[in-house]
């Protein structure tokens, strides 16, 4: 699973604000294999973490490029799935790559969408005459969409899907990003509310949509934070690109499957807008 918040201002009118804000939680398996976030060493312009399960190698989760293309994606909570599926976490990965502007990457996707899992894909090019985002899930609409300004909360159900879980993040979200704080500060809020381990339960919503998951993880499920035996949530990232294209990326990660243990990197670089 996994859990997305952003405030995206394509054209902020003060010189201290942001094009994109975003705080993002990755929940999966503690034990599977996976590389923290750094810049691919085949393509230095891509700055991403990396599955390494087998079979599954080089796909990501979230992922942004030196040339202002980024790419966001969470799984659709569903009991049944195929297992012959294709993975998920290369549809963050060759959007990265490829040439396809972020809505025509989607349109391409919606036309090969029966063979994935459920997904959603958040996808974005920051570009000096024009930032554009846009979302597509492959149990919602036929098409994508273009998002407009705004702030969108987006978890294991259709975009802003009005879960607890997902309403509760969200304002706690919005009541950070609409401080001024330094970078500085403004990360460390966020990665506090990334880690906010409140249950948000009865939600008869996310319980109608986990039918045939057990009561107990569903209950886990209900946090922002998610804590059950051997999986949860095991990397924190908050990505913030300011008016003049400098990008802030920081993730704090998970190590050796320990809740304890954990380790933050930083990245910071200008867009080639």
């Amino acid at each position: 699973m996994c859990i997305i918040f952003l405030k995206f201002d394509p054209r902020p009118a003060s010189k201290n604000a942001y094009r994109l804000i975003l705080a993002a939680n990755r929940d999966e398996v503690y034990s599977r294999p996976s590389k923290a976030a750094d810049f691919w060493g085949s393509n230095s312009e891509i700055l991403s973490g990396l599955d390494m399960e087998e079979g599954k190698e080089g796909g990501s989760w979230l992922g942004i490029s030196k040339r202002g293309k980024l790419a966001a994606l969470t799984n659709y909570l569903e009991a049944r799935q195929n297992p012959d599926a294709q993975g998920r976490g290369f549809l963050v990965s060759n959007y990265l790559t490829d040439n396809l502007d972020s809505f025509a990457y989607l349109r391409k996707v919606s036309s090969e969408a029966n063979l994935y899992n459920g997904f959603n894909l958040l996808t974005a090019e920051f570009r000096a005459n024009e930032d554009t985002l846009c979302y597509y899930g492959n149990k919602g609409s036929s098409e994508p969409i273009h998002l407009k300004a705004g702030i969108y909360g987006l978890s294991n159900s259709l975009l802003e899907t009005p879960w607890r879980k997902l309403q509760h993040g969200k304002q706690l979200f919005t009541s950070v990003v609409s401080k001024t704080l330094p970078s500085d500060g403004l990360v460390q809020e966020l990665l506090h509310i990334l880690n906010n381990e409140e249950l948000n339960t009865p939600d008869p919503a996310q319980e109608s949509q986990g039918v045939g998951y057990s009561k107990a993880m569903l209950q886990a499920l209900s946090a922002v934070c998610v804590r059950s035996p051997g999986y949860g949530t095991r990397t924190n990232t908050v990505i913030l690109i300011d008016r003049e294209g400098n990008v802030s990326f920081t993730e704090r990660t998970m190590q050796n499957c320990d809740i304890t243990q954990w380790s933050t990197n930083s990245f910071h670089f200008r867009l080639q807008e």
